[in-house]
């Protein structure tokens, strides 16, 4: 057997494979002989088939089988041996009147080659590291959700704004009759609310479903309609009133500090304040952490400039789906596919250069580590080091799993990388500035 590679150019080239007898006919004879021992054939005995019938009959399946398992696991090999960064598969190239009969075949193979290129992560522009905080009122809200939350229910006679009503709503065409319990900052539209204030239990409200709640979904819950028919949904419907309830804030004291942290961990509204910070830039973290890796990908994508085996490409996504694709949907497959195929072997030369690469052992200490989390979450606060080995095992175990987490540690392992070795225009900003800056 004879490879030899003829470069077209930095980015194409072309493996040629020659296959003598030599190198299969041992394996090809070795198998009519176990065809014959175990044919069965109608007027032969078992093992006493002739082998100019067994080969006539199998002979070039198995040829062609054969040279096909030789011709793959040399080219596999080749590419190894020879350190070939190659992207898609080898694309075989078509040759008219292939002989089988002959003995000594060859074969040609299309490579696209890899670029070579540097990452540079001195940006000349600078991404932006989005600091979020809680603003006042974002912290003012959220104390004011914990009094509602912690509060009690007083019964009332009259709906004023920002009480909490009961009762059932009504279609006879639609077939709706549904018992719910609406809360007024949750409708929409101070035309419906004027609705509500002012009337008393007993009494009969007519209202439109079209644009009745802030969140189109809450038609679901409260009409008790299915998922699809909510979204269009716009007829009359009439709720009864059978419950007026206003909802007494909580006091702000030891006792409910004590029931939110633990006992004397908070003493002060200013001490509240303060951890409701902490807590929300916890939860912000991941946003922004989140938010700056699409950046950086975006613009790494920008900055690094390289030229990628185009047309071999798209030749490649051609062949490569369940269906064959035309030139005109791989080209097109091809412009969606191209960013995130740059960003791959960015990402790649990042962590070959740095040695980012995650092994078991990371990936063991990263899995015990997420278990611990969630466990903390039910309450489970300290458990034993054999607990969390055993739920990693069990889930290192799952080859899907395994792909997911080497993946998210990976992400995190590059993101600490990113922000250890590039600079950042650092913005603090409130959450609502920071939705507006990335949607802007």
């Amino acid at each position: 057997m004879n490879i030899t590679r003829e470069n077209i150019d930095e980015l194409n080239a072309v493996v040629k494979v020659d296959i003598a007898k030599e190198d299969y006919a041992g394996k090809v004879d070795k198998i009519l002989k176990d065809y014959r021992k175990n044919a069965n054939i109608p007027g032969f005995r078992k093992g006493h088939v002739p082998m100019g019938m067994v080969k006539k009959q199998y002979g070039q399946a198995v040829l062609v089988d054969e040279v096909n398992k030789l011709l793959q696991e040399s080219l596999n090999k080749y590419l190894t041996e020879e350190k070939l960064d190659v992207l898609g598969n080898p694309l075989p190239k078509e040759q008219e009147n292939f002989d089988w009969e002959k003995d000594n075949y060859s074969f040609e193979f299309e490579l696209g080659l890899a670029p070579e290129f540097d990452v540079d992560l001195d940006l000349k522009k600078p991404v932006t590291k989005y600091n979020i905080v809680a603003d006042e009122k974002m912290v003012n809200d959220q104390i004011e959700s914990i009094q509602k939350q912690y509060g009690k229910l007083k019964t009332k006679d009259v709906v004023e704004e920002g009480d909490t009503v009961a009762g059932t709503f009504k279609n006879e065409e639609e077939g709706i009759e549904k018992e719910t319990t609406i809360e007024l900052e949750n409708i929409k539209g101070k035309r419906n609310l004027n609705k509500f204030v002012g009337a008393k239990v007993g009494d009969t409200i007519s209202l439109k479903t079209k644009s009745l709640f802030e969140d189109d979904h809450a038609l679901i819950n409260h009409l008790g309609i299915e998922h699809d028919k909510a979204h269009d949904l716009d007829i009359e419907v009439e709720f009864t009133i059978s419950e007026i309830n206003e909802r007494e804030l909580a006091d702000l004291d030891q006792e409910l500090f004590d029931k939110l942290f633990g006992k004397d961990n908070v003493k002060t509204v200013t001490e509240l304040k303060e951890k409701i910070k902490e807590d929300a830039a916890k939860q912000f973290e991941q946003q922004s952490d989140q938010q700056l890796m699409n950046d950086i990908t975006e613009a790494l994508i920008e900055t690094t400039d390289f030229e990628l085996p185009k047309e071999f490409l798209q030749k490649w996504i051609q062949t490569v789906g369940e269906k064959p694709l035309s030139e005109e949907e791989a080209a097109e497959e091809y412009e969606k596919s191209e960013k995130g195929l740059r960003y791959q072997l960015i990402e790649g030369k990042v962590v070959n250069d740095n040695n980012l690469n995650v092994d078991f052992n990371d990936l063991k200490a990263f899995a015990s580590e997420k278990i611990k989390q969630q466990m903390a979450q039910f309450g489970q606060m300290d458990p034993s080091q054999k607990e969390l080995d055993d739920i990693a095992a069990r889930i290192l175990s799952n080859q899907d799993e395994v792909k997911r987490l080497s993946e998210q540690l990976m992400n995190e392992k590059l993101l600490e990388f990113y922000k250890e070795k590039m600079k950042f225009d650092e913005k603090e900003v409130t959450y609502e500035e920071f939705v507006k800056a990335i949607y802007k």
